[in-house]
């Protein structure tokens, strides 16, 4: 009977610097997303947020843009940045993520819908938290066309528009949507950026901030939850089950 149960349990590694290479080896594309999706974007993030709590006035390089990207200014393209902004708007986007949540829901996808009202949810508490603390006072150069008066540190239209489409991405990984979705995604962030800096109503920093922010959040929920873990894809014509707890998952539970 022992001679059975070691035949078929696995054998063990006589050194621990096999056992960590075996695990580096099984593991590396983990590390690699949660160093570079996660640890680069909080570091930058960090050092933004220690230098607004020493300085509320921000970086020597944000007047500069700020005043470069308002010298094209004009009433038409105010009325353009002020209708397209809104498309970064918390409660613009809350109705898409609404809608995926529902074709997730009918496809039987409630890991990937666990996954997007976590990061959803998680991404708006992290702004308005993150706002009430660093309580950073907006830029003031000159009269907005669609004036905010609320705190600007990080901005949320930012880190809405970059949850939005990180959301997407993980949602439609390895499949052909896959670029689709980065490219798109991408022209929409840079837009919904520089909407806010055209109206005055955040400083360059506040966008980058955001955009780090919702990586790093994205990006570990996904490291956690593991949505694609099961080849989802919400434009699948034929969706896999993600209806059943993992091994490892199962096994947490039952412990």
């Amino acid at each position: 009977m022992a001679d059975l149960e070691n035949k078929t349990l696995p054998s063990k590694l006589k050194s621990p610097i096999e056992f960590g290479r075996k695990l580096l080896i099984t593991h590396w594309r983990a590390l690699v997303v949660l160093f570079v999706g996660v640890y680069v974007p909080l570091q930058i993030f960090g050092l933004l947020a220690l230098k607004v709590e020493q300085n509320l006035g921000g970086f020597p390089w944000d007047l500069p843009i700020l005043l470069t990207v308002h010298s094209i200014a004009q009433p038409q393209l105010d009325q353009f940045a002020a209708l397209l902004t809104k498309l970064g708007s918390f409660w613009t986007v809350l109705p898409m993520l609404m809608a995926i949540a529902l074709i997730l829901l009918g496809q039987r996808r409630w890991r990937s819908l666990t996954y997007l009202l976590i990061t959803a949810s998680g991404s708006a508490i992290i702004n308005h938290t993150a706002k009430a603390f660093w309580h950073r006072v907006r830029p003031d150069l000159w009269v907005s066309a669609a004036p905010e008066f609320d705190y600007s540190f990080p901005s949320g239209h930012a880190m809405t528009s970059m949850t939005l489409v990180a959301i997407l991405v993980i949602l439609t990984w390895d499949s052909v949507w896959c670029w689709f979705t980065v490219l798109l995604g991408s022209l929409y962030i840079f837009a919904i950026g520089w909407t806010r800096l055209y109206l005055g109503v955040h400083f360059p920093s506040d966008i980058i901030a955001g955009w780090l922010v919702a990586i790093a959040w994205a990006m570990g929920v996904n490291l956690i939850i593991r949505p694609f873990s099961q080849s989802a894809n919400i434009i699948s014509d034929q969706p896999v089950s993600e209806t059943k707890l993992l091994p490892e998952e199962q096994q947490l539970i039952n412990e």
